[in-house]
């Protein structure tokens, strides 16, 4: 059976939910689909932050607009996740108690309007990098999601890369703004391609199972190379001394990534970890009265059903 899977695999055969799967297949999936959820749930919480206070009222139209989709994709996510066997409740219970994990990105304040523009460049541009080869990962139901996910999240890196040109062409005040909020985020953007490869313990077999269609670093490197391009655009520059163009490899060097502090958010000591998980505990137990009303009403609307259907049977 472990044969007859892999030839799917290696034919780019997609697997669907009622096909025959390794249960380690199924567990990387069912860890890697929900954390993707879980990110982009929590990921509206950062933003969220500036909707009150965006500096015109086009900007706030539109990040309304971005924060919704990410909503979005999240129920998307959650969805095709499901299909793996596994509730939505539990997913958030895992979540919640710390079980699951989501993008160490979103545990690290949003100080000024500037780092919704530093987001939106670095932090959805590093998404776009990562995601889009996920629109031919090997099980369908994540695949056809990863296709509208990515569509909208080119827009979202658009509007981040015009919030920050537009404020580089403002004022020295705001251009220092926008280089702070760079500075912030662009080591932890780095961060969001996960450990290097020798340190990644599903890399490979995520490689293997065509999962993943590119490791870690290889992705890391593509973001590196183009936001090097881009951020002269804007005249400002990536905090990074060792940024060099290798003529001999074709990429750009940098310099080297603070993997310790990356495992202090990751483990719970960000800056923000309590706060974003007590946010979707409050969240939790808010709607719990919505989950219960739902579930008293598809049991009514059964029961209805089967009275009905009852009298035509007899």
């Amino acid at each position: 059976m472990d044969a007859r899977f892999m030839d799917k695999i290696n034919k780019e055969i997609k697997i669907e939910p009622k096909d025959w799967m390794p249960d380690k297949y199924r567990q990387t999936l069912i860890r890697q689909i929900s954390q993707h959820a879980h990110s982009e749930i929590v990921g509206m919480l950062p933003e969220g932050n500036w909707i009150t206070r965006a500096p015109t009222l086009k900007r706030k139209a539109i990040l309304l607009a971005k924060v919704q989709d990410e909503a979005g994709h999240g129920l998307y996510l959650y969805s095709a996740t499901e299909t793996l066997g596994i509730s939505r409740d539990e997913m958030t219970e895992q979540l919640l108690s710390g079980k699951a994990k989501y993008s160490s990105i979103f545990n690290y304040p949003t100080l000024t309007w500037a780092d919704i523009g530093a987001i939106g460049w670095l932090v959805d541009g590093a998404a776009i990098i990562n995601q889009v080869p996920l629109c031919r990962t090997s099980y369908g139901p994540y695949a056809r999601a990863m296709v509208r996910i990515c569509k909208e999240e080119s827009f979202h890196q658009r509007q981040g890369f015009d919030i920050l040109l537009t404020l580089c062409r403002g004022t020295q005040q705001q251009r220092n703004m926008a280089q702070d909020a760079i500075n912030r985020w662009w080591w932890p953007s780095l961060m969001m391609f996960g450990p290097p490869d020798d340190a990644s313990p599903h890399t490979a077999q995520s490689v293997q199972w065509k999962i993943k269609r590119f490791t870690n670093d290889e992705l890391r490197q593509k973001f590196v190379d183009i936001c090097a391009v881009q951020v002269k655009t804007l005249g400002l520059q990536l905090p990074d001394p060792d940024l060099k163009y290798n003529e001999q490899t074709g990429h750009y060097d940098f310099g080297v990534i603070n993997w310790q502090q990356f495992w202090q958010v990751v483990n719970g000591n960000g800056p923000c970890n309590k706060e974003r998980l007590e946010a979707r505990q409050k969240a939790w137990n808010d709607g719990a009265w919505v989950r219960e009303a739902a579930v008293a009403y598809a049991t009514k609307r059964k029961e209805q059903e089967q009275s009905i259907a009852k009298p035509a049977a007899a």
